[in-house]
């Protein structure tokens, strides 16, 4: 465990609730030869400055993240895709360490077969932004505000479907409204939806 990075340390001291099994889960990654760094606050895992795998909790469970996990064959079928709209990262869970242990050889075999994943090349196919649908009442103030059209086309492509993803999701038409009400300042400014 050679490769352990002492900056990464303190994320594995600061909780309490998954200590062992985020234990289990470093011991497991660096044997596999992988590089850690701390990325997004995270321990992230890095093969020739690629992104593999990274380590993160939440309240139910703690997880694997596979960057490229949509090109894993997934032969155990334990791979979760956490939303809908994710295209490329997939999780593999965990609730308790026993879990991790007997699953280490297979946990294992996935983070090689990362690895080669990565070492091919391979790239994940996108969705490009043009392929996301808008909202109709999105589309609506876009035909009448001729500046909003502009300053949408002018963001970023992952800024625009921040935006169209946020002004989708909810189900009532008022409140897609009031989405769009409430960020067309901030698009008007250029801005993202997180900025």
């Amino acid at each position: 465990m050679n490769n352990m990075n002492p900056k990464v340390d303190w994320y594995f001291n600061k909780t309490e609730k998954w200590q062992k099994e985020l234990e289990q889960m470093r011991t497991i990654v660096l044997s596999c030869g992988l590089t850690e760094e701390l990325k997004w606050s995270n321990p992230c895992y890095i093969f020739q400055k690629s992104n593999i795998v990274l380590i993160h909790v939440f309240k139910e469970y703690c997880a694997f993240l596979f960057f490229k996990g949509s090109l894993l064959k997934d032969e155990n079928h334990i791979l979760i895709q956490q939303t809908k709209n994710v295209q490329a990262a997939r999780q593999i869970r965990f609730t308790n360490v026993r879990e991790i242990v007997k699953m280490a050889p297979i946990l294992k075999a996935y983070i090689y077969e990362a690895i080669e994943v990565e070492k091919a090349g391979l790239k994940v196919n996108l969705k490009k932004t043009t392929e996301y649908s808008i909202p109709e009442e999105f589309q609506i103030k876009l035909d009448e505000k001729p500046a909003l059209k502009k300053a949408f086309k002018g963001l970023t492509p992952g800024r625009q479907r921040a935006y169209l993803l946020y002004f989708s999701q909810p189900k009532q038409s008022k409140t897609r409204e009031s989405r769009i009400e409430k960020y067309m300042k901030q698009i008007l400014n250029g801005k993202g939806l997180n900025d």
